[in-house]
């Protein structure tokens, strides 16, 4: 699991979690094979697609390199990835709106 550095946790990838698409961050050198390899094994699920870009640099800071590129994987229906499968659910956060 060298090749994976971290799971994103944005709004954009608390909607894809719905579509059973998982956005990682991964190093810039693995091959999309591999990272599809680790993903099964790791996991246990199925990868049916992956898709993957480079964040654009900060203009400010010189001689910044990006030693990571972010690869949004779809996997088959049926699976999910258990530790990231519940996002925080609206419902506690009307909730807790309320009680305040």
């Amino acid at each position: 699991m060298d090749g994976i550095k971290y799971a994103v946790f944005t709004e954009k990838g608390n909607r894809l979690r719905k579509k059973n698409q998982y956005t990682f961050n991964v190093e810039s050198g693995s091959t999309r094979t591999e990272i599809k390899h680790w993903i099964e094994l790791f996991f246990g699920v199925k990868v049916i697609a992956m898709n993957s870009h480079r964040l654009p640099v900060k203009r400010r800071r010189v001689k910044h390199t990006m030693n990571f590129r972010r690869m949004i994987i779809t996997i088959q229906p049926g699976y999910s990835i258990l530790p990231l499968k519940s996002p925080l659910k609206e419902n506690n956060f009307k909730q807790n709106k309320n009680t305040e």
